[in-house]
């Protein structure tokens, strides 16, 4: 198997040889910017052993890594252009994408079980009906929220059902714990850690409703530096297939990072992450399609978007499918 990935990645080299000559003529990048973020295991992986840095050593070129808390962290980031590649979940790219962040999806870094509805240990609340004129703390923009809209959708609720409360993933944590909220929109880490420290309750789980998690790239960096994106997508497919041979030293790494326990790690790499598809397919455009419907009926895109469009525009097929290593 490893003779067999090694191969692979020597093919992944290749592949890059043969990329567009508008690149090979490009001046060196003085620096790359990109996030990494603890929902995005590989992402702290590539970070810990300083692949990029060698990667682009030779090149003299800067690697400039910034923390994103959440999706809308990521997303806003590369809108303001503050970093070139950014993770977050499929439907918050597309929810950005759909209100004018001008990026593009060439790869898949996990497809995770990240989010879910969750309630204090003794809380009386026990399905999502409960939640109507509840007090529910999300993050706007990422997939816990989007996640929650869905939710409440299924038993008939909207936005305008509960008593919404903005805050930032850990935050939504600490206030549920407190007893500030009734119920949160949890991401991993920090859902995992609520569970196995604190006793709380996940009352709606939905696989399907995961959004998956979506590198993306700003335009401009894509039409004018493929090369760059694709020894940077190479590097995540090399910390892609050492996760998935390691995922025990990869939660190590992970604990350390977002300071949770190993138990907490475990949960999320071993048992709520997938690492085995990272090639944007069909598989990410129909999961967007069956997501849509949510960002018109709860007004987050403006009216008359053709949300079908926005998602063929957002998910690029093609650019990594010469650079994933076959696992």
């Amino acid at each position: 198997m490893k003779r067999r990935i090694l191969l692979q990645l020597a093919a992944g080299s290749a592949a890059l040889a043969i990329l567009p000559k508008l690149a090979n003529a490009a001046s060196p990048l003085k620096e790359l910017r990109l996030d990494y973020a603890y929902y995005s295991p590989t992402s702290l992986v590539l970070r810990r052993f300083g692949w990029l840095e060698q990667e682009f050593k030779s090149d003299g070129t800067n690697i400039k890594w910034v923390l994103s808390a959440g999706s809308n962290r990521a997303l806003e980031y590369l809108n303001a252009n503050s970093i070139d590649i950014g993770s977050s979940a499929g439907l918050a790219a597309l929810l950005a994408k759909a209100n004018g962040n001008p990026i593009k999806t060439p790869y898949i870094f996990s497809r995770p079980e990240w989010t879910a509805l969750v309630v204090r240990k003794d809380s009386p609340i026990r399905k999502l009906a409960d939640l109507k004129g509840k007090k529910v703390a999300a993050t706007k923009g990422t997939d816990p929220y989007l996640f929650l809209l869905r939710s409440l959708n299924t038993v008939g609720l909207k936005r305008g059902d509960i008593e919404h409360v903005g805050l930032q993933h850990a935050d939504g944590r600490a206030a549920l714990e407190q007893g500030r909220v009734d119920a949160w929109a949890g991401l991993d880490p920090h859902m995992a850690a609520s569970e196995l420290a604190g006793g709380s309750r996940l009352i709606y789980r939905n696989v399907a409703f995961n959004t998956y998690g979506f590198l993306n790239v700003r335009e401009e960096f894509l039409a004018n530096r493929p090369a760059e994106l694709a020894r940077v997508i190479r590097a995540y497919e090399r910390a892609r297939v050492w996760v998935i041979a390691n995922p025990t030293e990869a939660a190590k790494i992970l604990s350390e990072e977002a300071k949770v326990t190993l138990p907490v790690a475990l949960l999320q790499i071993k048992l709520r992450s997938d690492f085995s598809n990272p090639q944007p397919s069909i598989e990410h455009v129909k999961a967007l399609q069956a997501a849509a419907p949510i960002l018109q009926e709860e007004t987050l895109v403006k009216p008359g978007t053709d949300l079908n469009r926005v998602i063929l525009d957002l998910i690029d097929t093609r650019f990594a499918q010469p650079l994933i290593v076959r696992t």
